[in-house]
């Protein structure tokens, strides 16, 4: 019996270990790289930064921490213009995906079994695709000539092209697009595995479907909406492609200022800054939605 109990608790500790060295390697160890980066400073050199010991002299290490990447980050207001910008950019992509993508969940989950699989396929189809491409393939859809626009004049709805491509709303187009699979399967998987005789029980007492699904189905998918939300929301905010390609030079987000600062000013130590400030952001939504998401769970 002791055997046993003692083979438990050593393959429960393997399980556990695993996520954390897998963390360690591939999380932890990546940032301290760039946090150390990010209190160095620039140089004409390959790296294009100083390291943070200096000298080492009769025993005495010189460490040398460089604050003024992050007190730059504070001073310039291009770069909080940039964190707003990208804040709003996520947000307000997050909450399309939200409106967009749950009918679309409840559809699927709502659907007789055998077309379950098809509908989640057409959901996951356009992974089979680069990114890149797909990206690339909007812009031919909203330009001035594109498919969008001659299909509109073609009907006489409009008479001049729209001004869509460069824009702010392709921007949103193509995020909304490229992420909504990322809410959808979450969503999803909650949805389908929801009670359905709680929902008998409501129609027997005389609840109609739509009092059925604010106090039934939405409380219970609160879960599913978050984690979709959460997966939306946070590589939104460090997006580069979609803004570069399809967004104009008003679209000005932590992504693409990123990529300025690595490859065009080759200041890795300013960008590594932005990385960090920009994973603090993320961080603190993270845990009080965690929160937010474990007191519901426990209320339902």
């Amino acid at each position: 019996m002791m055997a046993l109990k003692d083979f438990k608790i050593r393959s429960q500790t393997i399980v556990s270990a695993i996520p954390t060295i897998w963390l360690t390697l591939f999380f932890m160890l990546p940032f301290l790289f760039v946090l150390k980066i990010s209190l160095s400073e620039a140089t004409l050199a390959q790296p294009p930064y100083l390291d943070l010991v200096r000298d080492v002299e009769d025993g005495l290490v010189t460490i040398k921490i460089n604050f003024a990447n992050y007190l730059l980050l504070l001073e310039d207001s291009l770069y909080f213009s940039a964190l707003l910008g990208s804040l709003k950019v996520a947000f307000i992509s997050t909450i399309l995906c939200i409106f967009v993508g749950y009918p679309m969940a409840y559809a699927i989950a709502t659907a007789p079994e055998k077309w379950r699989t098809p509908l989640l396929m057409l959901i996951i189809l356009p992974f089979w695709t680069s990114f890149l491409i797909r990206v690339y393939a909007w812009i031919g859809i909203l330009k001035s000539n594109g498919v969008i626009n001659n299909f509109l004049m073609w009907l006489g709805v409009i008479d001049q092209p729209l001004e869509i491509l460069h824009t702010p709303t392709a921007v949103y187009i193509g995020i909304v697009y490229s992420y909504l699979p990322f809410f959808i399967l979450p969503l999803y998987a909650t949805l389908v595995k929801l009670d359905g005789s709680l929902l008998e029980a409501a129609a027997d007492l005389g609840a109609k479907p739509i009092t059925q699904f604010f106090t039934i189905t939405l409380p219970q998918s609160v879960s599913g909406i978050l984690a979709g939300a959460m997966l939306v929301f946070i590589p939104v905010m460090g997006e580069f492609v979609i803004p570069d390609l399809l967004g104009g030079p008003d679209t000005l987000m932590l992504g693409k200022l990123m990529w300025i600062e690595f490859f065009n000013n080759k200041d890795w130590p300013v960008a590594s800054a932005l990385t960090t400030v920009l994973l603090i952001v993320l961080i603190i939504p993270f845990i009080y939605m965690q929160n937010y998401e474990r007191k519901v769970v426990d209320d339902i």
